[in-house]
């Protein structure tokens, strides 16, 4: 058995996001000008994919106010038949045209730009969040 988990802390006081990443697709930071960040780093297998226990790597990313947090599954950005990097440039794309939406607004946009806004084939979740 393995599941995939990210793990994300965000210290306001040194604007710093510590990461680790265990198997999902990596969380993105958005900046107002549209640009782009992923948070691949501290990238790892699946939890329960390695029988024995080795620290997870973890890695850290300044942010800066108004930056925009994403953390996703893979059913956001994956499609059958389709190499997962064309569904994350999709992401990314869509990040960009739409992330001065306030954040409500900017996922259920993400939703639908990625064209996913009535459902898709594999379970979705995303979390946006304005720092």
């Amino acid at each position: 058995m393995a599941t995939t988990v990210a793990k994300v802390l965000i210290d306001p006081r040194s604007r710093l996001i510590i990461y680790s990443n265990a198997g999902p697709p990596p969380p993105i930071l958005l900046s107002p000008d549209g640009s782009c960040r992923l948070l691949d780093q501290a990238t790892d297998p699946p939890l329960g994919a390695r029988p024995e226990h080795v620290p997870r790597p973890q890695a850290g990313l300044s942010y800066s106010r108004e930056d925009i947090l994403v953390l996703y599954t893979d059913g956001l950005i994956e499609r059958r038949g389709e190499d997962i990097d064309i569904g994350l440039a999709r992401l990314i794309d869509a990040l960009a045209r739409s992330g001065t939406l306030p954040v409500e607004e900017l996922a259920d946009g993400l939703l639908y730009h990625i064209g996913v806004a009535d459902g898709g084939q594999d379970d979705i979740a995303l979390v946006v969040v304005r720092l």
